[in-house]
């Protein structure tokens, strides 16, 4: 029997030229993704956000007060009372008692419920000064071009009426607060006077209400009610309102705080 001189398995020297295993590649590493950014959250106030009052409640007891002046003011033409009181005069002749001079005094009490409620109010300069640049200067626009173009009645009123639109625009934004009460203030004032309008010159009852200004072209009556009625109320004196009320305002307002502090 033949033997084995190679000795143990575990003696034999290794094999000459083994195969080698490949190379492991290396592996380039892949640019992180980038997560999308969350957009911030609106960061809300520490404190409570104050709102003003309704304005129902607000504007109940003025346009009750208003109206019974517009009335009595009516009855008291028609009936021929004291001119002093009562002046049949285009435009009212300045009476003491009329509802053109409540919109300042309803601008302090709106003021005044403002700052019971805990609303802010803005700088006195934009409050009271913006409101005297914007009814003085369109005022001043409006009787320049008027001159300037020799504008009839009827397009002199037009005019009037835009530049109204535009006075109230800019006196709203000085205290949006403020001047939403304002202007429905100002319609619930002026719309009954535009139907005492029409109800005067469809009766003729000859009082301020339907006699027109001096100069001012014969029509039939619903064009006449339509320039010297519905439209000065509607925009010249919806303009006057917001304007007088705002430019006061900010002392009831100043009243109110005093007190609550």
């Amino acid at each position: 029997m033949p033997i084995d001189r190679r000795g143990p398995p575990a003696a034999r020297p290794p094999t000459r030229n083994p195969v080698r295993a490949p190379a492991a590649r290396p592996v380039a590493a892949r640019p992180a993704t980038a997560r999308p950014v969350a957009p911030a959250r609106p960061v809300r106030p520490a404190g409570p956000v104050v709102r003003g009052p309704k304005v129902l409640p607000v504007l109940l007891w003025p346009a009750v007060i208003t109206l019974a002046v517009t009335v009595v003011r009516l009855v008291g033409e028609v009936r021929g009372w004291s001119p002093e009181y009562f002046s049949r005069l285009p435009g009212g002749g300045l009476s003491p008692l009329g509802i053109t001079w409540l919109a300042p005094l309803m601008g302090v009490y709106f003021g005044w419920r403002l700052g019971r409620a805990g609303v802010p109010a803005p700088h006195p300069i934009v409050t009271v000064g913006v409101p005297v640049l914007a009814a003085s200067g369109g005022a001043l626009v409006a009787l320049l071009a008027g001159r300037l173009f020799k504008t009839s009645w009827t397009a002199n009123f037009a005019l009037w009426g835009v530049v109204s639109v535009l006075v109230a625009g800019v006196v709203f934004a000085c205290w949006p607060a403020l001047g939403r009460i304002l202007l429905a203030y100002a319609y619930a004032a002026r719309i009954p006077v535009a139907i005492v309008v029409a109800l005067a010159i469809w009766r003729q009852w000859g009082t301020h209400y339907d006699v027109p200004p001096p100069g001012f072209p014969a029509m039939p009556r619903l064009p006449r009610w339509l320039w010297t009625g519905l439209l000065p109320q509607t925009t010249m004196w919806i303009a006057w309102t917001l304007a007088t009320g705002m430019i006061l305002g900010p002392l009831g307002h100043g009243a109110a705080r005093l007190r609550r502090h």
